[in-house]
C-alpha cells in the first residue's frame, strides 16, 4: 500500500499534475451585524383605520394584511364598476342587430336582383317607380349594416372603458389594506385602531431578519485577492454558545480607500439560520480566499548537442 501511494505521488510529480491547493483565510477580527432592510409601512389613503392585525413582535410574511382602513365606499363603488363591466361585456358579445342588419341586406340585395332578372325577361314588367324602392331599401339596409357595426365597436370600446374602471375600483379597495411589504419582524405599531391617517403616515415598522449584513474592514494588502464572491464563515459567541458559525458571501467592496489607516470597507450578507442573530452584534468573520494555483517551474532546455 505504501508502495502504491508513493508511486502515485512521484507520477504525480514527474507529471506536473494540477495539486489542489487549500483556500487561504482571511480573518476581519470585528464586524458589525447590521439590517439590510428595515422599512416603516404606510398608509396609502386617508381614512379611520378599522383594524390592526398584528403585534409587536410578530413574524409576518410578504404580502401579509397588517391593517385595514375602513373601505365601505370603496367596496360600494367595487361592486357598481363589476355590474357596469357586467353590463358592458354582454353588450359586446351581444350581436344581434348585427346579424339581423347583414340578413336585411342580403333579403333586399336579393329582392333587387329578382325584379332586375324579370325586368330583362318581361320589359316594363316593374315599375320605374318601385324599382327605385328596391334600390333604396338595399341602400338603407347596407347602411343599418355599418350602422351595427359601428355599434358593435363602439360596444368593445366601453367593455375596455369599463374594464378599466372596474380595475381602478379594485385598486382603491387594495389601497386601503396595510400589507406586509417583505417578510420579516414587527417591531413597532405607531397607529392603533380608530385613529385617522393620511397617505404616507407609518402605521408599522418591519424588520427584515432571515439575513444580516456584516460589516467590517480588511486591510489595502488583502485587496491582492479577488474579495467579491468569496466565502465567509462569520463566528460569534451566543448566550451560553461560543463560536456559533454562520455562512454568507462578501457581496461589497468599497472602491474607496481610508487614508489614516489604509483600510478598505467591506460587508458580507449573512444567512441568520435559527434566527439568532441580532443587529448590533459584533463577531468575527473569516473570508475563504481561493489560493491561486502555483505555476509549474519552467524547465530549462536541452544543451545543445
Amino acid at each position: 500500500m505504501m508502495d502504491a501511494a508513493l508511486a502515485l505521488i512521484l507520477a504525480t510529480a514527474v507529471t506536473g499534475a494540477d495539486v489542489p491547493q487549500p483556500a487561504e483565510e482571511l480573518e476581519v477580527p470585528s464586524v458589525l451585524i447590521k439590517l439590510i432592510e428595515q422599512v416603516d409601512v404606510p398608509a396609502r389613503e386617508a381614512g379611520v383605520l378599522a383594524s390592526i392585525n398584528v403585534r409587536e413582535g410578530q413574524p409576518v410574511e410578504e404580502g401579509a394584511l397588517l391593517a385595514q382602513i375602513v373601505d365601505t365606499e370603496a367596496q360600494i363603488a367595487e361592486k357598481r364598476a363589476a355590474i357596469e363591466l357586467e353590463i358592458a361585456r354582454k353588450n359586446a358579445n351581444n350581436d344581434v342587430n348585427l346579424r339581423f342588419a347583414r340578413k336585411s341586406t342580403e333579403v333586399a340585395k336579393a329582392e333587387l336582383r329578382r325584379a332586375e332578372e324579370s325586368i330583362e325577361q318581361y320589359h316594363k314588367s316593374i315599375s320605374d317607380s318601385e324599382m327605385d324602392r328596391l334600390r333604396l331599401v338595399v341602400e338603407r339596409s347596407v347602411l343599418e349594416e355599418e350602422q351595427a357595426e359601428y355599434e358593435a365597436r363602439i360596444a368593445e370600446y366601453t367593455l375596455q372603458i369599463k374594464e378599466n374602471e372596474h380595475q381602478a375600483a379594485e385598486e382603491q379597495v387594495r389601497r386601503r389594506k396595510i400589507v406586509a411589504p417583505l417578510s420579516g419582524v414587527v417591531v413597532d405599531v405607531q397607529r392603533f385602531r380608530g385613529e385617522w391617517v393620511q397617505p404616507g403616515d407609518a402605521v408599522l415598522r418591519i424588520l427584515r431578519m432571515d439575513r444580516f449584513r456584516a460589516e467590517g474592514f480588511v486591510s489595502v494588502e488583502s485587496l491582492r485577492h479577488d474579495l467579491m464572491d468569496c466565502s465567509v464563515r462569520l463566528e460569534v459567541d451566543l448566550p451560553g454558545e461560543a463560536g456559533v458559525s454562520f455562512p454568507g458571501k462578501i457581496v461589497f467592496l468599497s472602491p474607496e480607500i481610508d487614508p489614516v489607516n489604509a483600510e478598505v470597507r467591506v460587508w458580507a450578507e449573512i444567512e441568520n439560520r435559527g434566527m439568532r442573530l441580532r443587529p448590533g452584534m459584533r463577531a468575527k468573520m473569516i473570508i475563504e480566499v481561493p489560493a491561486s494555483p502555483e505555476e509549474p517551474e519552467p524547465v530549462p532546455p536541452e544543451p545543445p548537442e
